[in-house]
């Protein structure tokens, strides 16, 4: 958003701060400033002159000699090449150590071009006669200066000789432009941005005074308005005016223009355009002769409907556009442009002038659909004011009788079915404050919405909210109202009301760190892995049709197929992550991942799904089964779970290698489990490495986890020692035999190591050997060798029960 400094002092009484001054205070109100260019910055000793006569130049064809009136008392000789001079032209004149911005071709130089006396082919020259370009401007804001040559004022000019011609030109001008946010809709328009200048500076706000318009006629017998979807269309106002003359705009209205980046074109045109940067309300002008049967239909397209804009393109339409009709065809799609069957030419006579308010939703949709987002569109789709309309009706028609560019007609057309009203909400000072850790007074704060046109009802304490402004819809939006005016600088720090709590990490916050540190030690790198996945991830897993891992969560607005589900299992990024690592040739890899899985409940949904979080460990390269397996046991005994745990190798995981899996079992739970990736999984990730993973269910481990230690003395009696070599089935594994020292050992048994197994040939066949050291001890006596033999004698029973028997 950009707006002319100068228009803005215009309708701000009194403010005369510099440029810098305005940005930043603007600023500190919350009207971002971006920047501001001081149009003049690189213009100096540039003035109104006039030719008084002109010499051919003795030796240069292309060259003249003007004498030229410039108002210092005596004619100063200035040599030009500019092929449109002529004795009586008025004309700017760049004086002797003066600068311009630029060259003739447009190109602009930093800082300027500092102009000196100088011989042209021997012939003194004093300053220069300027073209338009060098003044740091173009045609396209001052359309009556030539294409070639230098920029020649009316005739009416003359008496401003000597004067200062970037004054008389309009370009002492500084444009500011802003960051304005879309909640902010009415400061997309230059009264909006001054009224919030006038609230800033503590000044009035002057907006334009509108007088009544209109003749005697009545609007209604020239045309009528039906809108068929009130929805997408709140409001449709509509004039007449006729006896048009087209003329080009008054130089003040042409240079408001410049200073918006708009430019000029005629008188019609030109108030369109105006009114939609002094209002922020776009407006639309019909032939009002090529508008047949005088009826306008504001409807939704049809399916495939063609229509033609105003620049040549030929459009297909769907149901969900707003057409502007006539009684017979479309003459423009709503907010977004009009038709080439009904512009504006120069034969004109009799014009229609639409100012309406559109859903900017649907705005926004159809001007992406068609691929053609115009400056209304722009603006509709931040959703319009609907009470703004007739403001820039009345006022587009005003400008239209004072600039005599036609005759309006009386009356207006306004289909406006649902009003919309100024909104109430509580006064709350004590609120403002205590949010703002602020102590301003009630009356301060009334001043504050007395400058943004915020009513007060004194009996109801309440708050009246203009409809403008949008953006003001409960206390919290009033506070910042408060804070902005008052000074966001003068808000000293104070600390929030309320309970203080000390902050701390949560209990399986903590086991996860655990858990870092334990991965780290262990030579592990931390990856972050993506939650959505494939459904093609299932099947590279291995996993069967009727798994209900099988059961994901689909993405309702998926960035892709391969990321269209949430993760039931957490080993697909692994997996990937391993892959591409041995594919890059990176050797003796380790990474782990905390992580969520999504488990739904029901599906579809009913209610949140159970989101686990899941510590995934993967590695190949040095280190194999039991390796991993070390880790898994290190971090077990660190989050205090020291009671045995049980590997059992019937986990029946697809994506797993048969005989080197195992769920990991801890007082009956399962909370874990690992092993080796199946080879055909490994594959189809592509590679051929061994590779390892672990997965550890975060939410069962923690009801077993414990940081609490209790401390144990030196034993002061001696342990005792039993080693037992055994004979034992191959199917029988080492967690077996381990259980039965547990449950047999007694109070006595106070730990077992397996020191040795083999099998081979002198061993019976489908057997192997085994043998294990038990230590035992008791905190308060020697033991006797009858306590020794009694837990022995225990334990070898109940290892026969399991078919096993001493090796002699």
């Amino acid at each position: 958003m950009k707006t002319s400094l100068k228009w803005i002092r215009a309708l701000v009484e009194g403010l005369d701060a510099s440029p810098q001054e305005y940005t930043d205070r603007m600023t500190l109100s919350g009207s971002k400033v971006e920047f501001f260019e001081q149009q003049d910055a690189d213009l100096d000793k540039i003035v109104v002159g006039k030719i008084e006569s002109i010499a051919p130049h003795p030796d240069a064809d292309k060259l003249v000699i003007c004498s030229v009136n410039a108002g210092t008392g005596t004619p100063i000789q200035i040599v030009t090449g500019a092929p449109n001079v002529f004795e009586g032209a008025v004309v700017p004149v760049v004086l002797d150590g003066g600068r311009v911005a630029g060259g003739h071709d447009g190109s602009r130089t930093p800082g300027g071009i500092k102009i000196k006396k100088g011989k042209l082919r021997g012939v003194e020259s004093f300053g220069m006669l300027c073209s338009i370009e060098e003044l740091g401007s173009s045609r396209d804001f001052y359309p009556e200066a030539p294409e070639n040559g230098i920029y020649i004022f009316p005739d009416s000019f003359a008496d401003k000789v000597g004067e200062n011609a970037v004054t008389v030109l309009g370009l002492d001008d500084v444009v500011v432009e802003y960051e304005i946010t879309s909640n902010r809709v009415d400061c997309f328009g230059v009264l909006g941005i001054a009224r919030e200048a006038a609230a800033t500076f503590r000044l009035p706000f002057r907006p334009p005074v509108v007088p009544e318009t209109g003749n005697s006629e009545n609007v209604n017998d020239f045309i009528s308005v039906e809108v068929q979807n009130p929805k997408l269309c709140s409001r449709y106002t509509a004039r007449v005016v006729k006896n048009i003359k087209l003329a080009p705009s008054p130089e003040w209205m042409q240079r408001r223009l410049a200073a918006q980046g708009i430019r000029p074109i005629n008188n019609i045109v030109d108030i369109t355009n105006y009114v939609m940067a002094e209002y922020g309300q776009p407006m639309h002008a019909y032939d009002l002769d090529t508008i047949e049967e005088r009826k306008i239909i504001v409807r939704n397209a049809s399916a495939g409907e063609k229509f033609t804009t105003l620049d040549g393109e030929e459009r297909t339409l769907d149901e969900t556009m707003l057409m502007i009709c006539d009684g017979k065809k479309a003459v423009g799609i709503g907010g977004i442009m009009g038709g080439e069957n009904s512009m504006i030419t120069e034969n004109v006579q009799t014009m229609l002038f639409e100012a309406a308010c559109f859903d900017g939703a649907n705005i926004r949709v159809s001007a992406k659909k068609l691929g053609m987002r115009t400056e209304a569109s722009s603006i509709f789709e931040k959703g319009l004011d609907p009470n703004n309309a007739i403001l820039a009706m009345n006022r587009a028609c005003a400008l239209v009788e004072e600039l005599g560019a036609g005759e309006v007609v009386g009356g207006v057309v306004d289909v406006y079915p649902e009003q919309k009203e100024a909104i109430r909400l509580p006064f709350e000072p004590e609120k403002y404050n205590a949010m703002l850790g602020t102590d301003i007074p009630e009356a301060e704060m009334l001043a504050y919405f007395d400058r943004l046109e915020i009513g007060y009802d004194e009996g109801k304490r309440e708050l009246f909210i203009p409809t403008f402004r949008q953006d003001l819809l409960s206390y919290a939006d009033i506070a910042e109202e408060v804070a902005r005016f008052y000074g966001y600088d003068r808000i000293g720090t104070s600390l929030p009301a309320g309970a203080a709590k000390a902050g701390g990490r949560s209990f399986a916050r903590e086991i996860e760190m655990v858990a870092e540190q334990c991965f780290e030690y262990a030579g592990f790198s931390q990856a972050y892995l993506y939650s959505f996945e494939s459904p093609k991830v299932f099947d590279k897993l291995r996993i069967p049709a009727e798994d209900s891992l099988r059961q994901a969560i689909v993405i309702s607005n998926p960035l892709g197929e391969d990321f269209s589900i949430m993760r039931t299992i957490s080993l697909n990024g692994m997996l990937t992550s391993l892959a591409t690592n041995a594919n890059r040739r990176n050797k003796d890899v380790r990474l782990y991942e905390i992580g969520n899985i999504y488990l739904p409940k029901a599906l579809p949904l009913t209610e949140l799904p159970d989101e686990r979080k899941i510590l995934t460990l993967g590695m190949y390269g040095a280190g194999d089964f039991f390796d991993l397996k070390g880790v898994l046991e290190d971090f077990f005994e660190k989050i205090g779970m020291q009671k045995k745990r049980i590997y059992d190798p019937q986990s029946n995981r697809p994506y797993l290698h048969p005989g080197r899996q195992a769920n990991v079992f801890y007082e009956g739970k399962q909370v874990a489990y690992l092993g080796e990736v199946h080879p055909k999984t490994a594959a189809a990730y592509g590679t051929n490495e061994r590779l390892y993973v672990a997965a550890i269910d975060l939410p069962s481990v923690l009801p077993f986890a414990s940081f609490d230690k209790k401390y144990s003395g030196i034993a002061n009696f001696p342990a005792a020692t039993r080693d037992i070599s055994m004979v034992v089935p191959v199917r029988v594994s080492a967690g077996e035999i381990e259980a039965v020292f547990e449950n047999k050992g007694g109070a006595y048994l106070e730990s077992y190591r397996l020191f040795d197994i083999y099998e081979g040939a002198q061993v019976l066949s489908g057997h192997k050997s085994m043998a294990y050291s038990l230590v035992f001890r008791a905190k308060d006596r020697n033991l006797a060798e009858a306590d020794i033999s009694s837990a022995m004698e225990r334990i070898l029973k109940g290892l026969s029960a399991l078919g096993i028997s001493l090796r002699s």
